[in-house]
């Protein structure tokens, strides 16, 4: 399929992101979208602020603003980082866009028509303090299921159950703290996804190569009974429910924010006529046509297996199903959750002032939290900054460069790649990028980073079994060749790594004075042919500055918490 859509899943608006936010879905996301542009696939990835719902009411609250004013301001600021850490989305939207206000209420209007929403009378928490009711995430207690004491009325982070405000033990008021609370009846609306259960299951079980950890969330949600979903709220910031009687009501977050996917296309089109034809990426063509891949947190597969399924299932405008679903487990700190109150952990804006985004990249990515949660510690940090940007591939490129200076006038060596005698290089280059590729291809990102580390030792592996400088007064011609093959390498190595670490693989690009880096040959004799053999060097730098271990020892006490 030459048309990928991907989307990352919404990172909410209150306030700037931490390093598990970045690694759970957006890093993850980019790194595949990066890859498939490189294979000449259409790309089109979509992500945006999600901005309704009670956490952008409490954050607002919290900085004196109107809600509207902190998203914005917010929205800035996320998208800010965002193009900082590199992040190549297509189109960065808001959920509280016109557009995604329109599908919303459209949507809802099909599934009415669909006899899909029921109006149903419930018992809702109301704050006597606060005087209001109170939506899910204005009211906070212990989990029922985990004893976990700061769960939120939709969900608990810590076992992911999905909740309602009245399952919580000791519940109290995300507003005022108040535990004077009681329980009054109000009317919302109700998405019968039982009546989807069928179909949601037989379409799930047919997923054969989603992760274990997606397809197990999503059938342990249907194993237990699939309940029909409250999708309003008593708030007045949202997407505005357009029904008599419900004056001041929203549609909940978790029912508007996915739909924020397809608005994102619908925003992304407005700003180009050329893409006015938006709705071939979600329906229309063949299924077969678009592979669409959603990447996020293994907190949000239940929405996105279960909820927006049953929505666009349920709409019955042949909206196009998710190809592919990669779930990704938690990054903490030091085997703790990352806390913003407690300033505990490292957040984007705080990473960027310490060190380039690439570094945090490659360590994020290489440590991927996929088979199981991770923790992030400085000097696992260090050491994969140090060890494999700066002695693996900053080493071989630095040394390289340095020696052709010296040697060739600044050139690389015109060379016969067709006579160059290397076919054993040549062939673990190709087993390790035909990995390289597949793993990108099923979005198993430390296994990709895995295969892409391997050729950057693989080009000091060569120097050392070829030493040109050790060959260069006895036989300058057959130190000739092997400069010029490893530099056929280190090219390769500079393609591959785009996805990765794009700000210095395009220096390396620069420094070689080459003018590739948009293609990535699946063929290994394809890839090294594209060496700009012959041309000028730009003056060696040194690639990667090492971490030292005083400057560790100091960022580890700045970050405890303490």
């Amino acid at each position: 399929m030459d048309k990928i859509l991907i989307t990352s899943a919404l990172p909410y608006i209150n306030g700037v992101k931490h390093l598990g936010n970045l690694i759970g879905s957006l890093l993850p996301a980019d790194v595949f979208a990066r890859h498939q542009r490189l294979l000449g696939k259409q790309v089109l990835f979509l992500c945006a602020t999600d901005e309704h719902g009670t956490p952008a009411e409490l954050a607002a609250q919290e900085a004196g603003l109107e809600v509207s004013e902190y998203c914005q301001q917010m929205h800035n600021v996320q998208k800010d980082l965002y193009e900082k850490f590199h992040l190549s989305f297509d189109h960065f939207g808001r959920s509280s866009s016109k557009e995604n206000h329109y599908m919303t209420q459209h949507l809802a209007e099909r599934l009415e028509r669909a006899g899909l929403i029921e109006e149903r009378s419930m018992r809702q928490v109301y704050s006597l303090v606060d005087q209001r009711f109170l939506p899910d995430r204005y009211v906070e207690g212990t989990c029922p299921h985990c004893g976990y004491e700061k769960a939120r009325g939709d969900q608990c982070e810590s076992c992911t159950r999905l909740l309602d405000p009245t399952d919580l033990l000791n519940p109290r008021s995300a507003v005022s703290g108040s535990t004077d609370l009681e329980v009054r009846e109000t009317r919302h609306l109700f998405l019968l996804q039982s009546k989807m259960s069928g179909a949601l299951r037989s379409w799930i079980e047919a997923q054969k190569t989603w992760p274990s950890l997606v397809r197990s969330i999503a059938l342990n949600w249907l194993d237990e009974g699939l309940e029909d979903r409250c999708i309003t709220r008593d708030l007045h910031w949202g997407v505005p429910v357009q029904r008599e009687g419900f004056e001041g009501k929203v549609f909940y977050v978790w029912f508007d924010a996915p739909i924020e996917y397809i608005a994102a296309t619908m925003e992304w089109a407005a700003k180009d006529p050329e893409h006015r034809n938006w709705e071939d990426w979600w329906k229309g063509a063949p299924a077969q046509s678009v592979r669409y891949v959603q990447v996020m947190g293994k907190d949000n597969v239940p929405f996105h297996t279960v909820g927006f399924p049953a929505t666009l299932m349920g709409a019955d405008e042949q909206w196009r199903p998710v190809s592919f679903i990669k779930g990704f487990n938690w990054m903490n700190y030091y085997g703790g959750k990352f806390s913003t109150s407690q300033k505990r952990g490292i957040f984007m804006n705080q990473a960027l002032d310490l060190f380039p985004a690439d570094y945090w990249r490659w360590y994020l990515l290489a440590n991927a939290p996929e088979g199981s949660d991770s923790s992030f510690t400085w000097t696992n940090f260090q050491s994969a900054v140090n060890k494999d940007l700066a002695d693996v591939l900053g080493n071989a490129f630095n040394r390289l460069l340095k020696f052709t200076h010296a040697r060739f006038d600044g050139h690389i060596p015109t060379i016969d790649l067709s006579a160059a005698d290397e076919d054993q290089y040549i062939l673990q280059l190709q087993g390790h990028l035909t990995a390289y590729h597949q793993a990108m291809d099923m979005l198993e990102i430390r296994k990709s980073a895995q295969e892409l580390r391997a050729c950057w030792v693989l080009c000091n592996e060569y120097l050392q079994s070829a030493q040109p400088w050790a060959v260069l007064k006895e036989d300058p011609s057959l130190a000739k060749k092997r400069v010029g093959f490893a530099f056929c390498l280190l090219h390769s190595v500079a393609i591959m790594s785009r996805p990765f670490i794009p700000e210095l693989s395009q220096k390396m690009l620069q420094m070689l004075g080459s003018e590739q880096g948009d293609m990535l040959p699946t063929d290994a004799k394809a890839l090294v042919a594209l060496t700009p053999l012959g041309g000028k060097l730009e003056p060696a730098e040194v690639l990667v500055q090492k971490i030292d271990d005083d400057e560790i020892d100091v960022l580890e006490k700045q970050f405890s918490g303490a």
